[in-house]
């Protein structure tokens, strides 16, 4: 099947209009209702239900939704493997979780490209569940996680302990997040201990995404917010910050996971180095 069927169902999905599909593709809308058309009689089901409000998926679309995703992302791994930049012999594909990324996989990233400088290096981001379907669709050659599933095929390893800890730049720390708390979005895991822990705090002030954003937001002005205890130590040490020992930690072990099948070599190097620098993280 073309792969810009698959890419122009995508833009339907996520913009929910053909009219709104059409712009983000760069096509007519009648481009659009004939791509749709080909690729349900390509199915022999119906994807979307149409009306004035929009289009919805149907239960086929649905189900269709996950296998178009899946073939996005194999082509384009295809692509940018095949069209390697001069110079470099193979392409490798690493994701990991937004947090596991600050501090932990940038470093790691350093020493493999210092170590391989004639391999191509890709970088993902995404919760546990998006890169276990990314490894299992052969798009990722190393996935970092808190939470892996078990897969026939492959490997799993811990790696280290994460500490989320709450800490504030504020002249008197607060003994639980208060107005001036940051909400950091670690993840699924993250989420449900801290609704169990602070179910009143459903709607915070200020929502971020983005690690070292927040991370500078915080030492920038008088907030507090919870951090990966490695990321912040060398502020607690210097005074920065301070520890809000009266709220609880919560700990998270990391794992990478991997094909039994890949690059022998490669995987050999990347996991050396990780360990490594799983290895002084857990020390400091």
């Amino acid at each position: 099947m073309d792969v810009t069927l698959a890419r122009t169902f995508l833009a339907v999905v996520e913009t929910g209009s053909f009219v709104e599909a059409a712009k983000r593709v760069f096509v007519t809308q009648s481009t659009v209702s004939m791509r749709i058309k080909a690729l349900e009689e390509q199915l022999g089901k119906t994807l979307f239900e149409r009306s004035k409000a929009g289009a919805t998926l149907t239960p086929a679309g649905a189900q269709f939704h996950k296998h178009a995703l899946a073939m996005v992302r194999v082509w384009e791994q295809a692509r940018l493997e095949v069209a390697l930049p001069p110079g470099y012999r193979a392409a490798f594909t690493v994701g990991g979780q937004y947090s596991l990324w600050d501090g932990f996989l940038l470093e790691w990233l350093a020493r493999m490209r210092s170590k391989a400088p004639d391999i191509a290096f890709r970088t993902q981001a995404g919760f546990s569940n998006v890169l276990m379907q990314r490894l299992v669709d052969g798009t990722l050659d190393i996935g970092v996680m808190y939470t892996p599933q078990s897969r026939p095929g492959f490997e799993v390893e811990m790696l280290f302990e994460e500490e989320l800890v709450l800490v504030s730049s504020e002249t008197r720390p607060p003994s639980k997040p208060g107005k001036d708390y940051i909400y950091m979005d670690w993840g699924p895991e993250f989420q449900a201990d801290h609704s169990l822990n602070f179910p009143n705090l459903s709607t915070p002030g200020l929502y971020m995404e983005l690690g070292s954003l927040s991370l500078k937001y915080l030492l920038e002005n008088q907030a507090s917010g919870y951090f990966p205890k490695r990321l912040v130590a060398p502020h607690l040490e210097a005074g920065r910050l301070k520890l809000i020992t009266r709220s609880p930690a919560f700990h998270y072990p990391a794992y990478v996971v991997y094909s039994s099948s890949g690059d022998l070599h490669l995987l050999d190097l990347g996991l050396k180095i990780m360990r490594k620098v799983a290895a002084e993280h857990a020390a400091v």
